[in-house]
């Protein structure tokens, strides 16, 4: 009896990973336009660790904003629910509650209204500063985009970025809020510009946020915090553009020590990876030559004074271009950059270094030490080899997006 009620019910469960509908709408049209919409990579951190809804049959949750102002229209679209009277006292899913949980409140729920707000995109001026103008090359066309730079003290800032910063909950995992009433905050903004009926108008493609960190004595360490692409606007390049227009605000400030990332996603690191080869590349302690003789103190001095990247990635940028530098067909070339990298790979293992104080941080002092004794001789040269061949893997993406460009 227990399946054929759990079967009864299968229609009215769907996951939230298809369910929700994002737009970001520049006209009407867009409304029926299935083009112009866009999934959520993930729903858990609204929807709970199954990133199910369950009350509704074929249902649709419509998630659609004005591409300029975000003014926000959401909806429910579905076939049949659940009635607690008709259906063995079963309640659907209360949607609309978890996402006001997330969303700011005065979000619109009739389309005519948000229809007619529309047109109020023609009068959205980007917050803070024009720092960055560039154009994008993609399918035929140009495309022209704009980088701004701000504080929360922007007049309307604060209600933009809550309306903005919903979005990462859908797209960056163990995404936080941040305090935005701490001013050392600093906020990027992506945005398209484009004619509609002549006019100029703009559209939100993506935002970056930096934490400046306090360095004694009078030094900052600005770090990276949150950085998004939103989906109609990934795959041309534009986290990259984003990325140095931030390093080239960053090199002018002089307290500036250098920059940090904060727990990055492998795509992001990608294209940090990216950025910083493509500007060490040209440096001198980063030639060939000395790239094939090991990473040094030099490299570590330059890549610091000129690009402020720390210690960490600038040895990942050696590894990075001393592999571009290596004749794989040679043996003992290939030996050394191996042997090179494992040396550093070994580093927990010897007490140090960040895999070793991640362990640290999660195991109580008794685990931790037998998670590193009970690790057999074999065992830790399996992972060697593994994560060197994996980081290898990873650098020849970067190398190859590097020939690219």
């Amino acid at each position: 009896m227990a399946g054929l009620t759990k079967n009864k019910y299968d229609v009215y469960k769907c996951s939230a990973n298809d369910a929700i509908h994002f737009k970001l709408v520049r006209k009407e049209e867009d409304l029926d336009d299935d083009k112009s919409t866009f999934l959520p990579e993930m729903t858990h951190q609204v929807f709970g660790e199954n990133e199910s809804i369950f009350g509704y049959k074929d249902l649709t949750v419509e998630m659609y904003y004005t591409a300029a102002k975000l003014t926000p229209f959401i909806n429910l679209q579905y076939i049949t629910k659940i009635v607690p009277e008709l259906h063995e006292g079963l309640q659907p899913d209360d949607v609309i509650g978890k996402l006001q949980e997330v969303i700011p409140p005065g979000f619109l729920t009739s389309r005519d209204a948000f229809i007619n707000s529309i047109p109020k995109d023609a009068e959205f001026k980007p917050y803070g500063k024009l720092v960055h103008s560039f154009t994008v090359h993609k399918e035929g066309r140009d495309r022209q985009f704009e980088i701004y730079k701000t504080g929360i003290e922007a007049p309307g800032f604060r209600d933009y970025h809550e309306k903005l910063q919903t979005f990462i909950l859908f797209f960056i995992d163990a995404a936080s809020f941040i305090d935005v009433d701490d001013e050392r905050w600093q906020f990027f903004l992506l945005f398209e510009k484009y004619k509609y009926n002549g006019n100029p108008m703009y559209a939100v493609a993506g935002y970056m946020t930096i934490y400046n960190y306090y360095a004694y004595p009078e030094k900052v360490r600005p770090r990276v915090s949150q950085v998004l692409v939103l989906p109609p606007f990934q795959r041309m390049g534009l986290c990259a553009e984003m990325l140095q227009t931030f390093y080239n605000d960053a090199y002018r400030r002089k307290e500036v020590l250098d920059i940090t990332v904060e727990d990055p996603s492998e795509n992001f690191q990608r294209v940090r990876d990216f950025v910083d080869v493509k500007n060490c590349q040209g440096l001198s302690s980063f030639q060939p030559s000395k790239l094939l003789k090991g990473f040094s103190e030099e490299m570590q001095k330059e890549a610091r004074e000129k690009f402020k990247l720390n210690r960490r990635q600038a040895r990942r940028v050696y590894e990075i271009l001393r592999l571009k530098a290596t004749d794989m067909s040679d043996k003992e070339q290939y030996k050394s950059y191996r042997l090179d990298m494992k040396k550093r790979l070994n580093a927990p293992f010897q007490k140090n270094g960040r895999d070793f104080d991640k362990l640290k941080n999660v195991l109580r002092p008794d685990e931790f030490s037998a998670t590193l004794s009970s690790i057999t001789e074999d065992q830790r040269h399996q992972y060697l080899e593994s994560t060197f061949q994996e980081n290898v893997e990873t650098y020849r993406k970067v190398i190859d997006r590097l020939a690219t460009h």
